[in-house]
C-alpha cells in the first residue's frame, strides 16, 4: 500500500513539475490533486487486496492483466463520480472534458498499477532467489566440518576410551552436538545461546586434541541477548578457521579470544587468534566460510549487519555487529 500511495504522489509531483506553459501550480491545486490521486490509489489497493485470492488463482500474465483492468475500471468509475459531483455544483467548467478526465485517470492508474505489480513481482523473485542462495550456502556449510576433523576426533576418542572413559564419553557427546547442528544448518534459526554452546563443544574437542597448545578466553559482557534469533553455524566456523589457520600452524600454539558484548541496539561478536602473516608459506583459507556467514547474516538482519576481518600485529581478528531492534 505504501508503494502504491508513493507512486500516486510521485505522479502528481511529476505533473506539477512538467513545464507545459500553463499557470504554475498553487498549494491548493497541489493539495487537491494529491488528495484525489491518493484516494484513487487507496481504493485500488483495497480492491486488489480484497480480490487477491481470486487473482492469484489465475496464471501470472492473466492475473496481472485482470488486476490492471480491475484497477482501471475502478479509477474510471471514481473519476466519473468526481467529475459528475463537481459538474452538479457548477465547478466543472475549468476541468477537462468528461471523457478526457475519466480516460486520463483510468490510463494513469493502469500505468501505476502495472509498474507496482512489476515491482512487486521482481522483488518477490529476488527475495526467493536470496532465500534459496542462503539455504544453499547453509547446506554447503555442513561440509565445512572437515573429514580430517572427524577422523582426528574419533582417533582421539579411541585413545581415551581406556585411559579416561568419562572424558571420552563427554567428547562423543560434544561431537554428536556438533554434527547434529551441522546437519541442520539450513533448517530454521538458532540463537546466540545455542551458537555459544555449540562453539564451546567444538573448542572442548579441539582442546582435547591439541592439549596445552590451545587456550581459550571468553569475554562475556552481560547482559547479553541470549535469545536473539540468528542463522545456524555462525560462530563455530570462525573458531574452526582460528584453529586450522592460526593455532595449528604455530609450534607453541596460542590463545583464542572470543568477545561478546551488547549495546542498546547492537550485538558485538569478536574472535581473535594469533596467526602467521598472510604472506607466510603454507596453506591459507579461501574465505568461503566468512563469505557464507556474511551473506546469511545480511539476509537475516539486512544491511545493518556488518562483518569485518583482518590480520594485524601477529593476530587475526573477525568482528560481527548485528542489530538488536
Amino acid at each position: 500500500m505504501a508503494a502504491l500511495l508513493g507512486l500516486a504522489q510521485l505522479v502528481v509531483v511529476v505533473v506539477a513539475l512538467v513545464p507545459d506553459g500553463s499557470a504554475p501550480w498553487s498549494a491548493g491545486r497541489l493539495l487537491s490533486a494529491s488528495g484525489y490521486a491518493l484516494w484513487l490509489a487507496l481504493a485500488v489497493s483495497v480492491l486488489l487486496c480484497s480480490s487477491r485470492r481470486t487473482l492469484s488463482a489465475l496464471p501470472v500474465r492473466l492475473g496481472a492483466a485482470a488486476a490492471v483492468a480491475l484497477a482501471t475500471l475502478v479509477a474510471a468509475l471514481a473519476a466519473a463520480i468526481v467529475h459528475g459531483l463537481f459538474a452538479s455544483v457548477g465547478e466543472a467548467e475549468t476541468w477537462p472534458g468528461f471523457w478526457r478526465f475519466v480516460g486520463g485517470s483510468g490510463g494513469v492508474v493502469a500505468l501505476i498499477t502495472a509498474l507496482a505489480l512489476r515491482y512487486f513481482y521482481v522483488i518477490d523473485g529476488w527475495q526467493a532467489q536470496v532465500s534459496a542462495s542462503a539455504r544453499a550456502e547453509a547446506d554447503a556449510l555442513q561440509a565445512r566440518i572437515r573429514p580430517h576433523f572427524l577422523f582426528n576426533s574419533m582417533n582421539m576418542i579411541a585413545s581415551l576410551l581406556r585411559r579416561d572413559p568419562e572424558v571420552a564419553e563427554r567428547a562423543v557427546l560434544d561431537l554428536s552436538d556438533l554434527f547434529r547442528a551441522a546437519l541442520g544448518a539450513g533448517e530454521g534459526n538458532s540463537s546466540l545461546q545455542e551458537e555459544v554452546h555449540l562453539a564451546e563443544r567444538y573448542l572442548a574437542i579441539e582442546q582435547l586434541r591439541l592439549g596445552e597448545r590451545l587456550q581459550v578466553a571468553w569475554e562475556r559482557s552481560e547482559p547479553l541477548p541470549w535469545t536473539l534469533p540468528m542463522p545456524r553455524l555462525v560462530l563455530q566456523p570462525l573458531l574452526e578457521n582460528a584453529v586450522l589457520h592460526g593455532i595449528s600452524r604455530l609450534p607453541a600454539g596460542g590463545r583464542i579470544e572470543i568477545g561478546l558484548a551488547a549495546t542498546a541496539d547492537r550485538l558485538l561478536l569478536r574472535v581473535r587468534n594469533p596467526s602467521l602473516p598472510p604472506q607466510a608459506d603454507g596453506p591459507h583459507g579461501a574465505g568461503h566460510a566468512q563469505r557464507s556467514i556474511g551473506h546469511r547474516l545480511g539476509y537475516a538482519f539486512g544491511p545493518r549487519a556488518r562483518m569485518t576481518s583482518g590480520w594485524e600485529g601477529g593476530y587475526y581478528a573477525c568482528e560481527i555487529e548485528l542489530p538488536l531492534d
